[in-house]
């Protein structure tokens, strides 16, 4: 006996081609680090690593930048001494930065966050973020 020639519709049919998803792995690709880098620069944002007090007389606060522009400060701790002590800070509410225009060459207490990590420059030259003051008397 001879067994029937298999015919085509007999035979199963071939698995399908899995085919990349292109647009879905680029976006995944771009999507996925700059939604890390936001959520990071997110946590170095708003956690703080200290909080404290600085006190001397402030000789100088600018506006500086050219994408990004910060309020940069400094702060001499040691006022009168032949070797000062200065101390660099950031502000980032242009209300505080405007009275600290306003104070400036008088005696100040600073109160200030330091936050450690920051990715970029974009938000401040230094670590430490000035979020209040007070005039103190001579």
């Amino acid at each position: 006996m001879t067994e029937p020639a298999a015919t085509p519709e007999s035979a199963p049919p071939p698995p399908p081609r899995r085919r990349w998803n292109w647009k879905l792995i680029l976006a995944t690709v771009l999507v996925v680090p700059v939604l890390l880098f936001a959520i990071y620069t997110a946590v170095a944002l708003n956690w703080a690593y200290s909080e404290g007090d600085r006190s001397g007389i402030m000789y100088k606060l600018s506006h500086k930048g050219w994408v990004c522009k910060t309020w940069e400060g400094e702060l001499n701790l040691t006022p009168g001494a032949a070797a000062p002590t200065i101390w660099t800070f950031t502000v980032r509410d242009e209300a505080i930065a405007k009275q600290l225009n306003e104070a400036m060459g008088k005696p100040v207490a600073l109160h200030y966050t330091e936050h450690v990590g920051i990715p970029t420059r974009c938000f401040g030259d230094t670590r430490y973020f000035v979020d209040g003051f007070r005039v103190v008397s001579p």
